[in-house]
């Protein structure tokens, strides 16, 4: 009968399926970058209706990450600083198989090894949508040395073959990279998206008064030399020869990474008092209220730092290195100062500067987290992020 449902007296109503969500998958090689730099954003994606999981390789927060309703699959075979042509090409079949598997409609991949490894497998598996989030060009790019003299090439071409597709955004972090990106690696200009920083929560990190008593000048980051330490540990030096200031650092070696700091080294320099090394501190708002200063003297490929966007929420002037996603942070001196890179004795004769002038300290850490709440905000980088992704079908 036409315009009726006809039922037989063993049928039952056919009753439609609730269309399947979407699924998210990040590809992220460390847990521990994830939630320091991606949690927000994961949780966000959620939030619209995205299931969200999360390949990477777990050391202490996958149970963490579950009890917030993210999925977690650990990887095996990812290791940022291998060279091993057959680890990599079990790394590849690894994440082959977990694309495979997961049937991602968006795939987010972050940092160049995680994104030439999830764009090959996303091609080969017409994963609807991939996103590349570069946060920084890293070594490859900023360094002079043979091995990056060398990789550079390569990787510039695996970039122009993989990442020029309709279905493919890549999201960098400073106008520098951007650059590099359309210019040096032929991006088309389509597929690129600037989304400044992984943002941050200004009311987490909430402003707080510069403390009194002896100044502390800090620098929080893994301990490798890229980021400046030997500067950092030689203007200590320079500086406490002439006044009583306290020079603190921050975070923890990074024993994949060939630049690592070694763990012993830091413990002689705090033992013989010419710095003060803290270790790792989970509690990073109140951490940064503890400085007076915090500088970022690095010479690494950095995107946007988000321990100085931390570091200007609380309140805090900056000092950091001309370089591309640094300087940028430093608007005409004021929030604080940019130092020649490799250069202690520009980092020393910036700290003495700004020390020198309380007045001028605690306008900078003003002007600082309003140039946050303005454009760096976690809020915006979310919304911005989550419009790569496409239309929720």
């Amino acid at each position: 009968m036409t315009g009726r449902l006809s039922l037989s007296r063993n049928s039952k109503p056919s009753i439609p399926h609730a269309a399947a969500k979407p699924k998210l998958l990040f590809l992220v090689s460390e847990d521990w970058y994830f939630m320091s730099h991606r949690l927000a954003l994961a949780l966000a994606a959620r939030d619209a209706g995205y299931g969200v999981v999360v390949a990477t390789r777990v050391s202490t927060h996958g149970t963490a990450m579950e009890a917030l309703g993210l999925r977690v699959v650990p990887l095996a075979q990812m290791k940022r600083s291998s060279a091993n042509i057959w680890n990599e090409i079990k790394c590849l079949s690894e994440i082959l198989s977990i694309i495979r598997q997961e049937k991602p409609t968006v795939v987010h991949a972050v940092a160049i090894k995680p994104v030439i490894y999830a764009a090959i497998c996303s091609h080969v598996l017409k994963v609807p949508r991939f996103v590349a989030a570069l946060g920084g060009l890293g070594s490859i790019f900023s360094d002079s040395g043979l091995k990056a003299r060398l990789l550079r090439p390569l990787v510039k071409g695996l970039f122009r073959l993989l990442l020029n597709r309709e279905n493919t955004r890549v999201i960098l972090q400073n106008a520098n990279d951007l650059d590099v990106m359309t210019r040096g690696c032929g991006l088309l200009e389509g597929n690129s998206v600037l989304v400044r920083g992984a943002g941050v929560d200004t009311e987490q990190y909430a402003a707080r008064p510069i403390p009194d008593g002896v100044p502390v000048v800090m620098l929080a980051s893994r301990m490798i030399w890229p980021k400046g330490v030997q500067e950092f540990v030689d203007a200590a030096i320079k500086v406490k020869e002439k006044t009583d200031v306290r020079f603190v650092l921050v975070g923890r070696p990074d024993c994949e990474n060939a630049a690592s700091v070694p763990e012993t080294l830091l413990v002689k320099w705090n033992r013989e008092g010419t710095i003060e090394w803290w270790g790792h501190r989970a509690d990073m708002a109140d951490t940064l209220a503890e400085a007076t200063v915090v500088c970022l003297p690095t010479y690494y490929g950095e995107g946007v730092p988000k321990i100085l966007l931390e570091a200007m929420s609380v309140g805090r002037p900056i000092i950091t290195t001309d370089m591309p996603g640094c300087r940028e942070l430093v608007e005409s001196g004021r929030t604080g100062a940019l130092v020649e890179r490799r250069n202690a004795e520009s980092l020393a004769r910036a700290i003495e500067g700004l020390l020198s002038k309380p007045d001028r300290l605690a306008l900078a850490g003003q002007e600082a987290r309003k140039m946050v709440i303005a454009e760096y905000s976690v809020e915006q980088v979310i919304d911005q992020t989550l419009r790569t992704y496409g239309p929720i079908h």
